[in-house]
């Protein structure tokens, strides 16, 4: 499931052949997603024109022209690639359409933006743009981990009482949007905190001393176009390049790259996988 670098790399792919521009054509290839799609959404997209591309948490929002505001999120398979962008004199061929491109916005300029989606656990919605924060999807969603919202005594009030190791507290979308079981392994272990350790029991000092590690992952990532497991791609169509630089994500067995001697371990919380070094994580 892409998280919040893999979805902002893709906003930022977006922005050249979106904002700003006219949707000229629409083309819905099939009535449904993960969920079915918006009532007449051909109709409603044809024409209008781009405000602002924008990300709340792990989902692309474009406000448009027309009042409404269009959601995507890209589920487990879900890109949304970028073709026909004219860069100075160097334009991108549009390729051959694939049985799986289900959503194509023709876009003013040439560009054509696709969503593609194999196994259809992505989805769209079409909302009014002056409501959207009070969406189902949207409404209790926690600060933006790279936002002014998000600070060490932010952090610590939302992690009081809870009985949940920090791990699952973190991944909890109502504490901090956007973060997800990669960049939160990354997180505590560039932190030296236990996965393990009660949300609770993490000290108010320790909560601001995290919050600029998860700003400096996230920074990162999104700097290497996120990371690229299985099928996140960039609106380019570029692999993310973060997985190359996993400290400990992924990597049971291998030497904690902190020089400890000791190895990654692998531990299962709440049927994901979380990986951790024994000896810098307490």
């Amino acid at each position: 499931m892409p998280e919040l670098p893999e979805v902002e790399t893709v906003r930022r792919g977006l922005i050249p052949a979106m904002e700003g521009r006219r949707i000229e054509r629409a083309e819905v290839r099939r009535p449904d997603l993960r969920w079915p799609l918006p009532e007449r959404l051909t109709e409603r997209l044809t024409g209008a024109r781009v405000d602002r591309l924008r990300r709340r948490s792990k989902y692309v929002l474009a406000d448009l022209d027309t009042g409404e505001t269009l959601l995507v999120h890209l589920g487990m398979s879900g890109r949304m690639t970028v073709s026909g962008l004219k860069l100075g004199a160097f334009v991108h061929d549009h390729p051959p359409r694939e049985k799986h491109d289900h959503v194509v916005l023709g876009m003013e300029g040439g560009a054509r933006v696709t969503f593609n989606d194999a196994r259809r656990f992505g989805f769209m919605d079409l909302m009014r743009t002056d409501g959207a924060e009070a969406h189902p999807l949207l409404a209790g969603l926690g600060p933006e981990p790279l936002g002014n919202g998000f600070s060490g005594p932010v952090l610590a009030d939302a992690l009081a009482g809870r009985r949940t190791p920090i791990k699952a507290a973190l991944l909890d979308q109502r504490v901090v949007a956007g973060l997800g079981n990669i960049y939160v392994c990354e997180a505590l272990h560039r932190a030296g905190i236990s996965p393990r350790r009660q949300a609770r029991n993490l000290s108010r000092a320790r909560a601001g001393a995290l919050v600029p590690v998860i700003r400096e992952v996230l920074a990162e990532a999104i700097e290497a176009g996120g990371s690229s497991l299985r099928d996140h791609r960039q609106a380019s169509g570029e692999l993310g390049y973060f997985q190359h630089a996993f400290r400990a994500y992924g990597r049971e067995g291998g030497a904690c790259p902190n020089g400890c001697g000791r190895t990654i371990r692998r531990i299962v919380q709440a049927g994901r996988s979380t990986f951790y070094c024994p000896a810098c994580q307490r």
